[in-house]
């Protein structure tokens, strides 16, 4: 898996996090860096743990799944893409606030990382640099999530439900890529 694939997962995985982050920034009352700072530092940690959890998960079943390893691959993704793809085109209705404490950001973190966690257990089957996948997962959740916040709060609600439509389609494609590459390395 190359640097630009990882990047694009990055992206992907990075998705929900941006949708809630546009949802803070539309319900700040100012522009506040520091409050971005803080939910950026929250999703990109958890983007970056979660994969780490599922990776050591998946190496310690990795030699028993070799041959199959892109088949799950794809499958994971596939799931993972496709959820935030049904997400996208029925989202619930919650109302957000732009409360970044603790008992709030814990458990919208989490949420938005479980795909992430999923994916570190990819990762694991396609021997991919997890200290390089993480800091880069890391880097672009960051990113994502401070443009998300500054975004929501200069476009509206519109943008979230195509973040997650685009983050979907990313992770589906990486899969549909991983597994043609295996089929086609096969023949």
């Amino acid at each position: 898996m190359t640097i630009q694939d990882i990047l694009l997962i990055g992206v992907g995985l990075a998705m929900d996090a941006f949708a809630v982050s546009v949802c803070k920034g539309l319900t700040s009352s100012r522009p506040d860096p520091g409050k971005a700072l803080i939910i950026g530092c929250w999703f990109a940690l958890f983007q970056m743990a979660m994969p780490l959890v599922g990776w050591a998960a998946g190496s310690a079943f990795s030699n028993l799944v070799a041959g199959v390893a892109p088949w799950i691959a794809f499958v994971l993704l596939a799931l993972i893409g496709g959820q935030m793809i049904r997400e996208s085109l029925h989202p619930e209705e919650s109302p957000d606030t732009g409360d970044v404490s603790f008992r709030v950001m814990l458990p919208l973190a989490v949420a938005t990382s479980i795909d992430a966690l999923v994916t570190g257990v990819t990762f694991a089957f396609l021997s991919v640099n997890i200290w390089t996948a993480i800091s880069l997962i890391g880097a672009v959740t960051f990113l994502f999530c401070l443009a998300g916040f500054f975004l929501g709060r200069l476009l509206g609600s519109r943008l979230e439900k195509h973040a997650r439509l685009l983050g979907g389609v990313v992770l589906v494609l990486i899969g549909v890529k991983i597994l043609l590459e295996h089929l086609i390395g096969r023949g």
